[in-house]
């Protein structure tokens, strides 16, 4: 699928995906900031806040309202974390002028309301508004604090705090509580204005519309944007490998044990490593949920996950508290067998099909192309899904046996029961 990138002015660019089987068009603007502790937090209140309204449309219902008539078109904020860059911001959608009884300008009309949200907020005495920033400072916490009661989820975001301590790859996109609860309207409109005044924003468009047009759509968003200094995209740190692997233990009121093991991967062969990690844990037919889950029975679940921006894999599995280290010895086992090449040439070809699926799947929604290439974008590469998909494709099993040899365990984190603890 084409892929054109215009730079817009200093600071500011838009990504354009030419998509005519698509009956919506989709357009985002997002600043693109690096990740930190003091600034995650601020970041994704800020945007939650400008999502509730803006100077030509105070409130929610005013907004909507204003949605209603470009047909149902929708607006929402997002915050991510692509890399070591935290993206946040607004995605939009509204339905392409040809579906529309009569014709339209839908287009430009969701890129005015984004040009509102972002550069005039709701305002009193000067400072965002106190009421929007109170309320969505407590959504935030509640959905920080509510992060535990995933424990799946919660063991795999532990795992990369601990692995990647000290790397703002295992910061939060969304912030701490300690960071988030001290901040105020005025606090937070400080750093409204500072991120304004100097953030990289990216906009992005996938649909029917010509560039022209689109280039055209998104000036409402710039007119009133303060121009700011280019900024260089920097590749993400490399992870150093540690000598010694590091082992957490954490004790909580659950039933279930989640072993979450991370390695890092000194290769440069990305593809190979991906293909290598598609066979070891990524799908249904890998190693690990065949032999660790279905075979032995030692996990509820066992996967794994390639972070091709850092290089490193991390693998999750349920298990029983008795189990950890048989359960941690197989999977460690299965990366073995990677490494000597002990895999059916079914193996090999259920991967290169999963892959395949994967990445033509990606262009039959607008949505996901935009997370892809939003992604791209942040990680400091120019990959396509097709370009992605053909070199993985391409790799062969000597390929794959030496990445798989350059993976090294690094952390080790297990959460367990607090009787399980008193007991070791």
């Amino acid at each position: 699928m084409t892929m054109i990138r215009t730079k817009l002015r200093d600071n500011v660019y838009l990504t354009y995906v030419p998509a005519v089987k698509f009956k919506t068009g989709f357009l985002s603007a997002q600043f693109l900031t690096p990740l930190r502790a003091e600034t995650a937090g601020y970041n994704a209140l800020l945007c939650a806040v400008l999502e509730r309204g803006c100077r030509k449309y105070p409130d929610m219902e005013k907004l909507s309202a204003a949605l209603d008539l470009l047909y149902g078109a929708n607006v929402e904020h997002i915050v991510r974390k692509r890399g070591e860059y935290q993206l946040w911001g607004f995605v939009a959608s509204a339905i392409d002028d040809a579906f529309v009884p009569g014709g339209g300008q839908l287009l430009e009309g969701v890129a005015e309301i984004l040009g509102e949200l972002i550069c005039h907020p709701v305002l009193e005495d000067g400072l965002l508004k106190r009421e929007y920033v109170d309320s969505e400072r407590t959504n935030l916490l509640d959905a920080i604090r509510s992060a535990v009661n995933d424990k799946r989820t919660y063991a795999g975001k532990r795992l990369l705090e601990e692995m990647c301590r000290g790397e703002a790859y295992g910061l939060s996109h969304i912030g701490e509580e300690a960071d988030v609860a001290p901040i105020t309207a005025e606090s937070l409109t400080r750093h409204y204005e500072a991120q304004l005044a100097s953030s990289r924003l990216e906009l992005y468009y996938c649909g029917r519309a010509e560039l022209e047009r689109v280039t055209a759509a998104v000036e409402p968003i710039l007119r009133d944007l303060p121009v700011s200094r280019e900024t260089a995209i920097a590749p993400p740190l490399v992870h150093p490998v540690r000598s010694e692997p590091l082992v957490i233990r954490q004790a909580m009121d659950v039933t279930q044990g989640k072993l979450s093991v991370g390695f890092s991967v000194d290769c440069k062969d990305r593809d190979a490593v991906f293909v290598m990690n598609t066979m070891f844990g990524a799908t249904s037919n890998s190693k690990l949920f065949l032999n660790v889950r279905e075979k032995l029975s030692l996990c509820y679940y066992a996967s794994s996950a390639y972070h091709r921006s850092k290089n490193l894999i991390t693998v999750s599995s349920g298990i029983e508290f008795k189990n950890y280290q048989k359960a941690l010895d197989e999977i460690l086992a299965q990366l073995e067998c990677m490494k000597q090449g002990n895999w059916e040439d079914w193996e090999l070809t259920g991967a290169r099909s999963c892959i395949a699926n994967g990445h033509r799947s990606i262009s039959d929604s607008a949505g996901r192309l935009e997370d892809f290439y939003m992604g791209q974008i942040a990680t400091g590469q120019q990959n396509s899904p097709e370009s992605l998909m053909e070199a993985a494709l391409a790799v062969t099993p000597e390929r794959i046996m030496a990445a798989a040899r350059a993976v090294s365990l690094d952390t080790i984190y297990f959460l367990t029961g607090k009787e399980e603890m008193d007991r070791a």
